[in-house]
C-alpha cells in the first residue's frame, strides 16, 4: 500500500492509498464541516444539504445519480455528523473516473429543485420521528444537549420538524457556499486507484470551491447537567457522559484504553461486573469520542426500572475503582484491541478511505500505521489510570434518562452524586 498526498493550489487536498491486490475502490469527498458549523436558525441544514445533494444537478436527475452508479454495479452513499460530511462510492476500477464525475457533480452543481426539497423534507421528518421511536437513539441525542447546552455542538444532527420544513434554496445554496471551501475539503480514494490522475481529475471538477476556508464553528463548552424524561417504554434508557479529550490531545491513547478497558467488549469491567456477575442488563457499554477541541465520554446501558439505581452505583463504582486498580492484563487486551482495529481496517478500501479522510482533516495529514501503534503501545497502566482521574475530575456529570416510572429523578440524582464523590 502507498499513500500519497497532493495539495492543490485551491487548497483541496488529495489523499489516496493504492491497495494493488483490490480490483475495486473506494473514493469520496469529505468537507470539514457539520452540524456544530451551523447557525442558531440552519438547526439540521447540514443533513438536509447533504440528503439534497443526491435530488438533482445540472447534468443530472435524481434518478440518474442513482442509476449511473449501480449500471455499473457500485453504490452512493454519504454521511453527515458533528464535524464533517461525506459523500463517497464504491465502483470497480474502471469506473473511478465515473464515480468522481458524480461526486464532484452532486457537491458542485446541485439545483436544489422545490418539489425535491419538500419531499425530502417530509422525509427526514420521518427519520426525526424514526429517532423518537428509537429510545436506545434518542438518549444519546439529550445527552449531547445536556452536555453542550444552548450550543451547536449539542444540537441534534437531523434538527426538529419546524427547523427542517423552514429551509428553502437559497439558504441551502448560502450554507453550502459558506462551509464547502476547498481548505476544508479532502478528496481521498483507496483501492484500485491511479494517484495521479484522480490529481488531475480533481483539479478540474472541485475548481469551483477555491477560495477562503470555511468560518471556524464556536468553542465547545462541556457543561454537563441532567435531564429525565418520562416514556411508556419497557425499560430504563440512561446515559451519562463526562468531558473527554480532543483529537490531538496527547493523553487521547490513554483514554481510549482506559474507556476500552471500562466498556469496551464482552471482556470489559462493566460487561462482566454490571450483566454477567449481577444480571442488571442486557446492553451496557462505554466509548470516547475526541471532537476537535473537546471530547465526549459516555457510558450507556438499557436496564429495568427497578435495577437502574443499582447498575448506575455499580457501574459508577467499577469507572473510579479502574482509576487505581486497572491491571497489566486489561491494558494489554485493549490496546491488542485498538491495534487489531486499526490493522482491520487496512483489508477494506471503504475502512481505510474513513481512516485517511478523517486524519487528514483533524492532523492535515495521514498518520503512518507504526506511529499510531507506537502510541498506542507507549500507553501504560499508570498513564492508562492517569486518563481515567482526569477523566472523572474534568467536569461534572451529563445525564439523560428516558424511561417508565417516578425514579428516573432518583437514579439520575445517584448517578451525579456518586461521581460528584468520586472526584
Amino acid at each position: 500500500m502507498t499513500v500519497t498526498v497532493t495539495r492543490l493550489s485551491s487548497g483541496l487536498s488529495v489523499v489516496t492509498d493504492r491497495m494493488p491486490h483490490l480490483e475495486s475502490a473506494t473514493l469520496g469527498v469529505w468537507i470539514g464541516s457539520g452540524s456544530r458549523n451551523e447557525k442558531p436558525d440552519e438547526h439540521g441544514i447540514s443533513h438536509l444539504l447533504e440528503h439534497m445533494a443526491f435530488k438533482g444537478t445540472k447534468r443530472r436527475n435524481a434518478r440518474q445519480i442513482a442509476e449511473e452508479i449501480e449500471a455499473v454495479g457500485g453504490d452512493l452513499n454519504a454521511a453527515t455528523s458533528i464535524e464533517s460530511t461525506a459523500y463517497y462510492a464504491r465502483v470497480l476500477k474502471a469506473d473511478v473516473p465515473l464515480a468522481l464525475d458524480v461526486l464532484s457533480d452532486i457537491i458542485a452543481e446541485p439545483i436544489f429543485d422545490a418539489d425535491e426539497l419538500r419531499r425530502e423534507q417530509n422525509v427526514i421528518v420521518q427519520e426525526i420521528g424514526a429517532v423518537e421511536d428509537a429510545p436506545d437513539d434518542l438518549v444519546f441525542d439529550r445527552l449531547q444537549e445536556t452536555a453542550f447546552p444552548k450550543q451547536a455542538v449539542g444540537r441534534s444532527i437531523l434538527g426538529t420538524p419546524d427547523t427542517v420544513r423552514s429551509f428553502n434554496p437559497a439558504r441551502l445554496r448560502t450554507y453550502l457556499s459558506r462551509n464547502y471551501r476547498a481548505p476544508n475539503m479532502i478528496v481521498a480514494a483507496a483501492g484500485a486507484v491511479d494517484h495521479d490522475a484522480i490529481v488531475a481529475d480533481a483539479e478540474k471538477r472541485f475548481a469551483s470551491f477555491a477560495g477562503p476556508a470555511a468560518p471556524e464553528s464556536e468553542p465547545a463548552n462541556f457543561r454537563g447537567g441532567t435531564r429525565v424524561e418520562t416514556r411508556d417504554l419497557e425499560q430504563v434508557h440512561i446515559a451519562l457522559a463526562l468531558q473527554g479529550v480532543p483529537v490531538r490531545d496527547p493523553q487521547l491513547h490513554s483514554l481510549q484504553v482506559f474507556t476500552s478497558v471500562l466498556g469496551g467488549g464482552m471482556s470489559s469491567r462493566l460487561f462482566q461486573e454490571v450483566r454477567e456477575k449481577r444480571g442488571l442488563c442486557y446492553t451496557i457499554n462505554a466509548f470516547h469520542m475526541p471532537y476537535s477541541d473537546t471530547g465526549l465520554f459516555a457510558l450507556y446501558a438499557g436496564t429495568d426500572e427497578a435495577d437502574a439505581p443499582e447498575l448506575m452505583r455499580v457501574a459508577i463504582g467499577e469507572i473510579t475503582k479502574a482509576t487505581e486498580t486497572l491491571s497489566e492484563a486489561e491494558v494489554a487486551r485493549a490496546k491488542a484491541q485498538l491495534k487489531a482495529g486499526l490493522l482491520m481496517a487496512l483489508e477494506s478500501s471503504e475502512a481505510r478511505l474513513g481512516q485517511l479522510a478523517r486524519q487528514m482533516l483533524a492532523y492535515g495529514r495521514p498518520i503512518p500505521l507504526d506511529e499510531i501503534v507506537a502510541k498506542v503501545d507507549a500507553v501504560t497502566v499508570d498513564s492508562a489510570r492517569a486518563a481515567g482521574r482526569m477523566l472523572i475530575s474534568r467536569s461534572p456529570p451529563a445525564i439523560s434518562a428516558l424511561g417508565p416510572g417516578s425514579g428516573l429523578e432518583s437514579t439520575a440524582a445517584i448517578a451525579e452524586s456518586l461521581v460528584a464523590k468520586a472526584a
